[in-house]
């Protein structure tokens, strides 16, 4: 087992407070927005070794998983994330363009899907997926929005996108749940405020989760969670942010299909709960950890993510990498994560 030293992203939507008390550290009135574990290249951790701190690539290559620690306090963008083919064909198309890498402008920094679950660590408010059309018919008819209604039910979700993005914003929010009317007043005009009801709003306790395949446009709105992906930094963002936005390819590469049911619960096999994944690409566990558990040996690396208590190596905010083949005994109290990469 490797210690990790994690890489914090500072970000106008992050919170002030968690992610400094989650690694007793004093906060600096700057919002703490994301704390990264893992090698991707825009924000890599690092190993503790006896002689200094190395780049955790140098141990372990390249990880084809990135594991975050995310904590809001604004919204962030409604966006989505493409398929791998989607990924691969837009980064090939925007290095063709010569758009620099760590341009704003940039939508596809690597070559590679980004499928999320997120798990809720304090109460956590998003939407994420469409909901069924019965379902945002019944909430515009409710806040009056009938001329959106009717095109809604004429002509689908996806036809429905591509007229809300292309017309100006006339809609009243004087009847819109207090979600809606809490983005309106953040992001006035902004197009994806007649999108957003066509969305699951949804409030996770803790422990509970979001599972984000390619194509789900989703918003994150407040609160702190864990989120596990593969090692990706692409994002397809429409609305609700002061970075680039790209509703063009959003439209290209959206799934309109209605989600029935976006919320995610572990299935619990004693003291460990297993989540259902976007993508056989890894998977989590959550460990409540009372005493001593045994890691037994896998074939794929995996980072293990203490948020709660403490270990006789780990306590909460800190993370490391186990090596493939690697079996590790934990013992403490604890909420353990374990992430584990693809073999």
């Amino acid at each position: 087992m490797h210690r990790l030293v994690g890489s914090v992203q500072k970000y106008d939507w992050g919170d002030v407070s968690f992610i400094p008390a989650l690694l007793n550290e004093p906060a600096d009135n700057t919002p703490w927005a994301e704390l990264w574990f893992g090698t991707h290249h825009v924000a890599p951790s690092r190993v503790e070794t006896s002689s200094g701190n190395v780049l955790l690539s140098a141990i372990t290559g390249d990880l084809d998983i990135l594991v975050k620690i995310l904590a809001a306090a604004t919204p962030l963008s409604l966006q989505t994330h493409p398929t791998r083919e989607q990924a691969i064909e837009g980064f090939t198309r925007e290095n063709e363009r010569g758009i620099p890498l760590n341009s704003p402008l940039r939508t596809y920094r690597d070559n590679a899907d980004k499928p999320e679950l997120i798990i809720a660590l304090t109460p956590f408010h998003a939407l994420c997926g469409f909901a069924p059309i019965d379902t945002s018919l019944a909430l515009l008819h409710a806040m009056e929005w009938r001329h959106e209604a009717d095109y809604l039910e004429r002509h689908g979700i996806h036809a429905y996108l591509q007229w809300v993005y292309a017309n100006d914003i006339s809609a009243s929010f004087d009847s819109a749940p207090q979600w809606l009317s809490d983005l309106a007043v953040l992001y006035p005009n902004d197009h994806s405020l007649c999108v957003a009801p066509l969305l699951h709003y949804v409030e996770l306790a803790a422990g509970e989760a979001l599972s984000l395949p390619a194509g789900n446009v989703h918003a994150y709105l407040r609160g702190a969670g864990l989120e596990v992906m593969t090692a990706s930094d692409n994002v397809i963002r429409a609305g609700f942010t002061s970075k680039h936005v790209d509703v063009a390819e959003l439209l290209r590469v959206v799934d309109t299909r209605p989600l029935d049911e976006p919320v995610v619960h572990p299935l619990i096999d004693g003291n460990v709960g297993t989540y259902s994944c976007p993508t056989d690409a890894f998977s989590v566990q959550r460990i409540e950890l009372r005493g001593s558990h045994t890691l037994d040996i896998a074939s794929a690396h995996r980072i293990i993510v203490v948020t709660d208590g403490t270990t006789d190596s780990l306590s909460g905010g800190q993370a490391a990498v186990v090596m493939p083949q690697e079996k590790l005994e934990l013992r403490g109290n604890a909420t353990v994560w374990v992430c584990t990469g693809r073999a």
